[in-house]
């Protein structure tokens, strides 16, 4: 079995994030004049270029060395099914082979990254692959005390 690069926890975070950033859809309607609580606020989900996820998301990947940045674009091919886990070292291969023809490598790879669509999918899809079940690597957003918890919320306890 291949060994990452990358460690899950980093991985787990990108899927979680990239979801996040995949809800967002286009500006359907830019001229609205409505008020955010008549239209249950789904303007939250528009894009409008400024999305704090996406810069969050740019801001960790091109943080990474550039390992962990070709295992993460490997692990998007082969959870899109451009390979299998057998074909690790080729689809590895491959992403380094296409960081090479970047003018700017770290950069050039956050914009091909946030712009495969699904990406955390196919992040998630890449990591079943290797057997990693990644909602393992996941820490809880909601550090309340389990009092104060509503007891149909789903917490994650390590």
């Amino acid at each position: 079995m291949p060994e990452l690069a990358i460690s899950a926890e980093k991985v787990a975070f990108i899927i979680e994030k990239a979801r996040e950033f995949d809800v967002k859809e286009a500006n359907a309607d830019p001229d609205s004049g409505s008020n955010p609580s008549d239209d249950d606020a789904v303007d939250v989900l528009e894009d409008d270029g400024s999305d704090p996820v996406a810069s969050e998301l740019g801001g960790f990947i091109v943080a990474l060395n550039e390992d962990e940045q070709v295992d993460l674009v490997a692990l998007t091919w082969l959870g899109r099914g451009d390979g299998t886990i057998d074909d690790w070292d080729d689809l590895r291969d491959r992403a380094v082979e296409a960081r090479s023809e970047y003018r700017k490598p770290r950069h050039e790879t956050v914009q091909y990254l946030l712009g495969e669509p699904m990406l955390g999918d196919l992040l998630a899809d890449g990591l079943d692959a290797f057997g990693i079940d990644w909602t393992d690597e996941r820490l809880t957003a909601d550090s309340s005390d389990p009092s104060e918890r509503d007891e149909d919320e789903p917490t994650k306890r390590r």
